[in-house]
């Protein structure tokens, strides 16, 4: 099972892939020395990146995410305002406090190696971490696989296939059995998924934790609407989200108002969150950072916009995301590394119109209609981030794939969820396509916008 509680992480900004990822990956290696060989037995710590990692390292924060795990922080603990101070301090010492307790010699240019030559067979997003003794020995070595949404593995792991997990109440892979047990079970997907849940945690964990998660995309909305000026990374992009909300509330005494002001919030609500990644702020990864805007966006449409928003209806939105984006993460891929940005924004428009159906009231098969509108016109979408950094096209592909989801759960209800083409189908087209994509395609800055657009 892959768990609401998996696709949805509290951390920081602006990757998954390239910031949670790592900062995990680096954190869960010190911590495994420090179980096998004891951190005093370790006098350095060489980090080396491969494929879209060693790429778009700084644009995409990766730097920062390995300092920040080798030095035991994690992505939901650190304090996104004291990151800047904490780098600069490593950098101006030349050392960081491994694992937190002990100071080790590190410097960017000797410890922290980007491999722009070779590829690992198993992931783009790959890292290879080496300790060495006080004396310079090769004591222990590990790769580590960010694969997209924070998740990490090992070559142990994947070989392993996941086994050995709970044993779950209703198990899917494919959205037809997810349907088939929504129909001989009548139960929704948010319950279906709900019930996998109970399996590790009680309702009152479930629900304690649905309500931080939605609480965190909200803040970071709201945060997003206080905060202007430059995003940092070189392109000069200026904060629009601010300047958007003011217009949009000032406009809330006029007589008469656009009926599309309403796709303005939403833009809004998406920009917020992915200005906010961007600056390397507090968000939830949903399922990915570079896709981080749209399922906030889309709830906070509901609660602002739609009657049928309560508490409970919004646990079941993120329930029902959660297990829409369970069936893409197992049969294609969340990754912008791995099969380009309809993994990423593609992935979350699917699971926000999924959630944003059924928490309208759709049917199992009107949710699964919803998922497969929204991701079928995702189809093919390239990751090419200009300069690296998750801010042009990222920023406005959120507000895009946002309204996209919201269009996608409204045809869905305006049938009867009967539809030619199923959301296992699309899921599957998405893997083949990521499959046939070039690699300067999927998050590398090596094509499209990211070399067509002018340096300035």
């Amino acid at each position: 099972m892959i768990s609401v509680f998996d696709l949805f992480k509290i951390g920081i900004g602006p990757s998954s892939s390239h910031t949670v990822g790592p900062m995990v990956a680096a954190h869960r290696f010190v911590a495994m020395l420090n179980d096998t060989v004891g951190l005093g037995r370790i006098g350095r710590i060489k980090t080396e990146l491969f494929g879209s990692l060693a790429w778009t390292a700084k644009g995409h924060g990766t730097e920062t995410a390995i300092l920040l795990g080798l030095s035991g922080y994690l992505p939901a603990e650190v304090d996104p305002d004291q990151v800047e101070e904490m780098i600069a301090s490593i950098t101006r010492n030349g050392s960081l406090e491994l694992g937190g307790v002990r100071a080790m010699p590190f410097t960017l240019e000797d410890d922290l190696v980007p491999n722009k030559k070779e590829l690992m067979k198993r992931h783009s997003n790959a890292m290879r971490f080496q300790a060495f003794s006080p004396e310079g020995g090769l004591v222990t070595e590990k790769a580590y696989y960010s694969i997209g949404g924070g998740f990490v593995v090992t070559d142990e792991e994947e070989a392993s296939g996941g086994t050995g997990g709970p044993d779950l109440p209703y198990k899917f892979t494919h959205a037809t059995e997810l349907l088939d047990l929504c129909r001989t079970t009548g139960k929704t997907m948010a319950q279906v998924q709900r019930d996998n849940e109970r399996v590790t945690k009680s309702d009152d964990e479930i629900n304690a934790t649905l309500d931080k998660i939605r609480d965190v995309m909200f803040a970071c909305i709201d945060r997003g609407c206080r905060q202007e000026g430059i995003l940092p990374g070189g392109l000069k992009v200026k904060r629009r989200a601010k300047s958007i909300h003011a217009q949009l509330e000032a406009s809330k005494g006029a007589n008469i108002r656009p009926a599309h002001e309403v796709m303005d919030y939403i833009s809004l609500y998406a920009i917020a969150v992915n200005e906010e990644n961007a600056a390397g702020g507090r968000v939830v990864t949903a399922p990915t950072n570079g896709a981080a805007g749209i399922i906030p966006a889309v709830l906070r449409y509901a609660k602002e916009f739609c009657p049928e928003y309560s508490i409970d209806a919004g646990r079941d939105y993120l329930l029902t995301a959660a297990a829409v984006g369970s069936l893409i993460k197992q049969n294609a891929s969340i990754s912008g590394a791995e099969v380009g940005c309809q993994g990423e924004v593609g992935s979350a428009s699917a699971m926000a119109a999924g959630g944003l159906c059924a928490l309208l009231g759709g049917t199992p098969e009107q949710v699964e209609n919803a998922a497969e509108i929204a991701l079928e016109h995702h189809l093919g979408m390239t990751c090419d981030p200009i300069g690296g950094l998750v801010q042009i096209p990222c920023i406005e592909r959120n507000a895009f794939g946002a309204n996209k989801a919201i269009v996608a759960a409204s045809l869905s209800l305006r049938g009867d969820g009967t539809h030619r083409v199923s959301l296992d189908e699309v899921i599957e087209t998405m893997r083949q396509t990521g499959l046939d994509m070039l690699v300067k395609y999927k998050e590398t800055a090596q094509g499209g916008l990211a070399v067509n657009v002018a340096d300035c």
